[in-house]
């Protein structure tokens, strides 16, 4: 039978500018069972390019162009769909943990059919400064020169304010938990997990023992 998404499932978002260290919290999180980090990364290194959905995908990444958000939202689906089926991830018993989707309110609204949020967590660091230090040192351990360039991360900072950060009042103050991202990424993973543990809907989740 294929997996499909029959009702909306419990998911948290991550969400901050760039070097905010989104992956970072992501990838902890999601190596502790029933948590599944889902980033916008790896649903581009996943395509499969021979499908119809991801030969849509290279005519507009071939070109240099942005992928439409209604693409973008299908591609994420079918790639979690396909996730599920192989039984990667458990819609059953895991939560989703979203990194780097959706990047605008238009996504999150996409989603809002398949998902239901439980918390976004703000990782927050307004001293864009040690942003800018934090995407020049990620750029040059990758080895991504260009990345590490002023102009490229105050462009990266200034589309995140535009584009993204929106997206917390599409969510309203009563599901968002701000973190300082400044802390060590110990006490940083200390303070989402104290979070997800006091949420009524987790006690709820793990007492039935879904």
């Amino acid at each position: 039978m294929t997996a499909t998404f029959v009702e909306r499932r419990p998911a948290f978002l991550f969400l901050g500018a760039p070097g905010s260290g989104k992956g970072t919290q992501g990838k902890i999180l999601g190596s502790i069972p029933r948590f599944f980090h889902c980033a916008c990364g790896d649903i581009f290194r996943s395509l499969d390019t021979r499908t119809e959905l991801g030969q849509k995908f290279v005519a507009y990444s071939s070109r240099g162009e942005l992928v439409p958000d209604e693409l973008t939202i299908q591609l994420w689906k079918a790639q979690v769909d396909n996730w599920a089926e192989s039984h990667v991830y458990k819609p059953d018993i895991d939560f989703l943990v979203l990194d780097g989707i959706p990047r605008n309110v238009a996504q999150a609204r996409m989603i809002d059919d398949f998902l239901e949020v439980h918390q976004v967590f703000h990782l927050s660091c307004p001293n864009r400064a040690e942003l800018a230090r934090r995407m020049r040192k990620r750029a040059l351990k990758d080895n991504r020169l260009d990345d590490a360039s002023e102009s490229v991360i105050q462009n990266r900072i200034s589309t995140y304010e535009a584009e993204t950060k929106p997206i917390l009042d599409h969510y309203g103050p009563g599901l968002v938990t701000e973190i300082d991202a400044t802390r060590q990424p110990v006490e940083v993973v200390a303070a989402i997990l104290s979070t997800i543990i006091h949420l009524p809907f987790y006690k709820t989740f793990t007492r039935l023992g879904v």
